[in-house]
């Protein structure tokens, strides 16, 4: 496999686009901070032909998708609010690499899943929207930027930094903790009441991710947290920190996911799934 892995600080796009000036003001920041550099795959060139084209569609669907999917988003976020840098960024559920690994089994359907099958997932679980009919075109398009971008990924290969899960094993979540640090340090991009400004994408309320989204979980939204904000700092909260606040933003309200219970019917469920399973394996 030739991965060729740009290092590279760049402002984190699940917040919405901002003036050059402070783009790099916030660069200088990150770069500035105590926190481990941001590791990027290269950007991706799009070949002038049909597929190129097609792909380079895919990428703005990604990038503006309320827009792009109309009412099948029901929340105000977009697939680059988790999958940062046009999904190229390790420790941000990177898009690089993922033609490679589908169709794969998936404990939480306990069935094996397409690429497809995790797209409409996506759009339904964190966007809190409708999936596409089948064989849609924006789909496609969507397929096709992954496919470009995984381009030299061999089949059934892990790319280094590809998930953000994480057990911070031996940590307490303390959401009282976490209500101060998100005071501090993610209420000027998200908001005091976490309903999203315009530098920051909504984290709880009716515009947020939903309960069944893989976010919810406090696990995997504190490891993502630790890698990735302060939007202008990464890195740079303690991994008891990034806990914490995952904790306070994950004890608020969002929308609800009707049939979310019949989830890991076979079990093996993470133990920080936040809400009760029919199974009763978790």
């Amino acid at each position: 496999m030739r991965m060729l892995l740009a290092l590279a600080v760049l402002l984190a796009s699940a917040c919405t686009t901002i003036d050059r000036t402070t783009l790099t003001a916030a660069a200088d920041s990150a770069a500035a901070a105590a926190g481990p550099a941001i590791v990027l795959a290269p950007a991706v060139e799009f070949p002038d032909t049909p597929f190129g084209r097609e792909a380079r569609r895919g990428l703005a669907i990604l990038n503006a998708t309320k827009d792009s999917l109309g009412d099948h988003v029901g929340n105000g976020l977009r697939c680059t609010s988790c999958h940062l840098d046009d999904g190229r960024r390790q420790f941000a559920m990177t898009w690089v690499g993922v033609t490679a690994r589908y169709p794969q089994f998936r404990t939480r359907a306990a069935a094996v899943l397409t690429i497809e099958d995790r797209i409409h997932e996506c759009i339904e679980r964190s966007l809190a929207g409708r999936r596409l009919p089948a064989e849609d075109e924006r789909v496609r398009a969507m397929l096709a930027y992954y496919a470009l971008l995984s381009a030299e990924v061999p089949v059934g290969s892990r790319v280094p930094g590809q998930g953000v899960d994480s057990a911070h094993a031996g940590l307490p979540a303390d959401a009282t903790r976490g209500t101060v640090i998100y005071q501090t340090e993610c209420a000027r991009c998200h908001g005091a009441d976490g309903a999203g400004t315009a530098l920051g994408t909504p984290l709880w309320g009716d515009g947020a991710y939903t309960i069944a989204a893989g976010m919810a979980r406090v696990g995997m939204a504190a490891a993502f947290i630790k890698h990735n904000m302060p939007f202008d700092r990464p890195g740079t909260l303690t991994d008891q920190a990034a806990l914490d606040v995952a904790a306070y933003i994950n004890a608020q309200g969002r929308p609800d996911y009707p049939g979310k219970e019949n989830d890991w019917p076979k079990g093996g469920a993470p133990p920080d799934v936040p809400f009760v399973l029919k199974s009763g394996t978790r």
